[in-house]
């Protein structure tokens, strides 16, 4: 048994970039690693010193059993990130908490049931994006412009009646030439930067495991650091605790500022591929955890 599991998916097989690199530097680290489904039942989590979250894009129709899975590892060794950050994480109305903070989040309606679709919609003048507030890859989201509202009030109401609250929220329209930047923070230190290039072009994602996404390097400025770091702080105070990975994802407002779209602390992709040494300071945070 290697002393680090990392938790991943039967259809992540082959597919998660990140995993090769991760697992030779922790090799390099003398740290034995390997991946395992998370809903692999023969798995013996136990055995591991610890078990890092990582490519389980499955999750998301059957949150409540990956709930459960992480409450049991966790209670046999160390898991990161913490079960009870996975559950607050992976239902997005962790972003209204955050917007009540006076954190720049992107403007939200919130759509509990059927009566609250068509106020949500009317709020909007211009292009929205409707999607689930729980789902992962993009699945069950889509743009929309202003004569598609039956369209968007179709999806929101299918996502809906699969027991999800929805989310209704502007697009925009800086994305199209500056795509979104990703924050890497690993056990509380910025890591690297990424750029994500505008992803919604009009037809609802799914029901791929994730979207193709055009992935660079990029270099943050000084108001999406700042912008990260409140976050990072926040993330921190209100789990208790230094996450081990997160990433702030932001796209900028109409003003250029930026404003933060997700913080994501589950299974996010962390593109270690767009920074030499992303993998390196990535296993030596987890090799500290397990000495």
């Amino acid at each position: 048994m290697p002393d680090v599991l990392l938790a991943s998916c039967a259809d992540a097989v082959g597919r998660d970039e990140d995993e090769p690199l991760l697992v030779a530097a922790l090799d390099a680290l003398g740290v034995a690693a390997s991946s395992a489904d998370w809903a692999d039942p023969t798995v013996d989590w136990a055995a591991a010193a610890a078990v890092v979250v990582r490519s389980t894009w499955d999750y998301a129709p059957r949150r409540a059993e990956f709930l459960d899975w992480a409450g049991r590892v966790e209670a046999v060794t160390g898991l990161a990130n913490p079960a009870a950050v996975l559950t607050w994480n992976t239902d997005k109305r962790y972003l209204r908490e955050l917007a009540g903070t006076g954190v720049a989040v992107v403007p939200t309606a919130w759509v509990e049931g059927p009566d609250d679709v068509a106020a949500a919609l009317a709020d909007r003048s211009g292009d929205v994006v409707v999607k689930p507030v729980v789902s992962a890859g993009a699945r069950d989201t889509a743009r929309f412009s202003p004569e598609q509202h039956a369209e968007a009030r179709a999806l929101a109401e299918g996502v809906l009646a699969s027991g999800r609250a929805v989310m209704v929220q502007p697009y925009l329209e800086r994305l199209d030439a500056e795509g979104e930047t990703g924050l890497v923070y690993v056990d509380g230190a910025f890591s690297h930067a990424f750029g994500k290039g505008a992803l919604l072009a009009g037809a609802a994602l799914g029901p791929g495991l994730f979207a193709e996404e055009t992935i660079t390097a990029r270099t943050a400025d000084a108001a999406q650091r700042a912008l990260g770091d409140r976050v990072l702080g926040w993330v921190t105070e209100r789990s208790g605790e230094v996450p081990l990975y997160a990433r702030v994802d932001l796209v900028p407002g109409a003003d250029g500022a930026p404003q933060v779209i997700e913080v994501e602390l589950a299974e996010p992709s962390l593109f270690l591929t767009t920074d030499d040494g992303a993998a390196g300071r990535f296993a030596a945070a987890i090799a500290a955890r397990v000495s």
